[in-house]
C-alpha cells in the first residue's frame, strides 16, 4: 500500500496518515484541538506533537475550551512543569487565549466549524500532487485565514501553521495521486 512519502514505518504516524490526516473534521472540539496542536507544533515537528498528543489532551480537559477558559495560574504553572506536553510558556498560554476566542467566534458565527470552514467555502479542496515537493506550506487561503485569525484573538496561527491545519482537519487534502487516501484512488 502505497502512502504519502513524508509517513514514517512508526505505527503511530501511519495511522495518523492513514485515518486522520486529510479527513474532514466538522466537530468544533476536535477542530480546536487540532488548533491548539497545529500552535504547539511551531518550530518543532509534527512527529514530536503527536506522540504527546494523549498528554496534551489530559493536560487540557480534553480540548474543551469552557474549562479552559477557567484554568488558574496554578493549574498554568503547573502545566509548564509538565514533561508531556511542551513546556513552553507562550504555547501553554496561547491555548487559554484560544479558547477564549473560540468561545466568543462559536457565539458570534453559531460553530467554530461554520466559521473555519468557509475559508474553503465549507467544501475540502482536493490538490493533485505529484510528489511531496510540490506540496506548498502556506497559500492565498492561509494568509487569509492567519490574519482573519490574528484579528479575532487567536495566538501560534501563523500562515504555515494555518496550512498545516488545514491539511489536518481536511479542508485542504495533499495526499499525493500516488497516495492510497488520495480520493482519486478509491
Amino acid at each position: 500500500m502505497k502512502r504519502c512519502a513524508w509517513v514514517t514505518s512508526e505505527p503511530l504516524y501511519i495511522e495518523y496518515h492513514d485515518q486522520d490526516w486529510g479527513v474532514p473534521v466538522y466537530d468544533d472540539r476536535l477542530l480546536f484541538e487540532m488548533l491548539c496542536l497545529e500552535g504547539a507544533q511551531a518550530g518543532l515537528s509534527w512527529w514530536t506533537i503527536l506522540q504527546k498528543r494523549e498528554n496534551y489532551r489530559k493536560a487540557f480537559a480534553n480540548f474543551d475550551a469552557e474549562k479552559i477558559v477557567h484554568f488558574s495560574e496554578e493549574k498554568l504553572e503547573a502545566l509548564r512543569e509538565d514533561k508531556g506536553i511542551v513546556r513552553n510558556k507562550l504555547k501553554i498560554q496561547s491555548v487559554v487565549t484560544n479558547a477564549k476566542a473560540f468561545l466568543k467566534i462559536q457565539e458570534q458565527h453559531g460553530s467554530f466549524s461554520e466559521y473555519i470552514w468557509s475559508f474553503v467555502n465549507h467544501k475540502p479542496i482536493v490538490n493533485e500532487w505529484k510528489t511531496k515537493e510540490e506540496v506548498p506550506v502556506t497559500n492565498e487561503i492561509s494568509e487569509k485565514m492567519s490574519k482573519q485569525l490574528k484579528k479575532d484573538g487567536f495566538k501560534f496561527v501563523g500562515s504555515t501553521i494555518c496550512y498545516s491545519y488545514m491539511q489536518a482537519v481536511g479542508m485542504i487534502n495533499d495526499h499525493t495521486l500516488d497516495c492510497f487516501r488520495h480520493p482519486h484512488n478509491k
